[in-house]
């Protein structure tokens, strides 16, 4: 009788933990690689968290922006984080999701860094060498 209440409650624990555990994780495939964003788990994909923007956490527009949009959100950008840097170059790439733009700019010692603008407004920083 004691054996098998210890065995009844053995089980009943390794269910609680393996229910908590994929409640968490998300159950098979929903690990890393597979489906990851999807859910809510990790930046990028649809439900992602948030993404850095303008020097500090903002979350990701949900419409792509325009022209306009990217070089005001490039000019922010490099008055915040870039003093003495001055825009350059500004490209726009068509891509399957929306437009996305590099602006290149300058520092005042002749330094080159490239910005990537995805169609969501986020801004990457690449040092020189760096393009798409």
């Amino acid at each position: 009788m004691k054996r098998s209440l210890v065995v009844t409650l053995v089980a009943a624990m390794v269910l609680a933990v393996t229910g908590i555990a994929m409640a968490e994780w998300g159950g098979p495939y929903h690990g890393h690689g597979f489906h990851r964003g999807m859910m809510g788990r990790g930046a990028g994909g649809p439900g992602g968290g948030p993404c850095w923007r303008q020097g500090g956490w903002a979350p990701a527009t949900p419409t792509a922006i325009d022209e306009a949009k990217a070089k005001e959100i490039a000019s922010e950008y490099v008055g915040k984080n870039l003093p003495g840097y001055q825009v350059e170059k500004f490209v726009k790439f068509d891509r399957p999701r929306g437009a996305m733009y590099q602006v290149e700019v300058k520092g005042p010692k002749g330094e080159v860094q490239y910005l990537h603008i995805n169609p969501w407004g986020n801004v990457r920083s690449f040092g020189a060498g760096r393009t798409f």
